[in-house]
């Protein structure tokens, strides 16, 4: 399932979306068509658990390994970022947002704290906005092209509740059986577990903002 557009309607212009979507871009294309040596880029600023650095878990959140890798990360930003960021507010929602990459990134360290292997990409804080906008909006609709082999290719509306449960329940299968088996896939799963679950559990604890927010917009869900 990949999705194009959400249904609900972004009453205050996202600028921190827009704003790290920008940031990732502007580092993207420093790194791969400045930089001299892109491979050195990511070992110098990614987050290598069994070298702990903080300050690379934050920097590790704006590289990315390839084109499609940042696209994915900025089209789930672009899509859900901006209801999460109507509701909490714009400083709020850039706290978080860092704060979820934060326990994204320690949750694949504790499960591979020997990994010398960089870790890069907003998908972590990202899966965060995720978790977040499961509590908020999960009656929300999500227009997204689906592909199922031998059975249907096209567009659908999923509600986020599916949407997104069906997302988590896939990293969380993958991630356990490529933990479990030893497998190295090149995806940080329990990076997107960890920073979904930050996400939703921080939404939880804000709801009544979302209450204030429906109330404040006349929208109802």
């Amino acid at each position: 399932m990949f999705p194009l557009k959400d249904e609900i309607k972004s009453y205050s212009f996202p600028i921190v979306s827009y704003l790290i979507i920008l940031i990732n871009s502007g580092v993207y294309i420093y790194h791969y068509f400045i930089y001299p040596n892109p491979e050195e880029f990511i070992y110098k600023y990614g987050f290598i658990p069994s070298n702990f650095n903080f300050l690379n878990i934050i920097t590790a959140m704006f590289l990315h390994g390839g084109f499609f890798h940042i696209f994915s990360n900025m089209l789930f930003l672009f899509i859900f970022g901006d209801n999460v960021e109507d509701v909490l507010g714009h400083l709020r929602f850039l706290i978080f947002y860092i704060f979820w990459g934060i326990c994204a990134a320690l949750l694949q360290a504790f499960f591979y704290p020997n990994s010398n292997v960089p870790m890069i990409g907003a998908s972590g804080a990202i899966s965060g906005v995720l978790g977040a906008y499961f509590i908020f909006f999960p009656t929300s609709r999500i227009l997204s092209f689906v592909f199922i082999p031998f059975l249907y290719i096209g567009l659908a509306e999923i509600p986020a509740l599916i949407y997104l449960g069906i997302w988590f329940l896939n990293q969380f299968i993958q991630g356990t059986f490529s933990t479990l088996l030893n497998i190295s896939t090149g995806i940080a799963f329990w990076a997107h577990i960890g920073g979904f679950v930050a996400g939703l559990i921080t939404a939880l604890f804000y709801l009544p903002f979302r209450r204030s927010y429906i109330k404040r917009k006349r929208y109802y869900f």
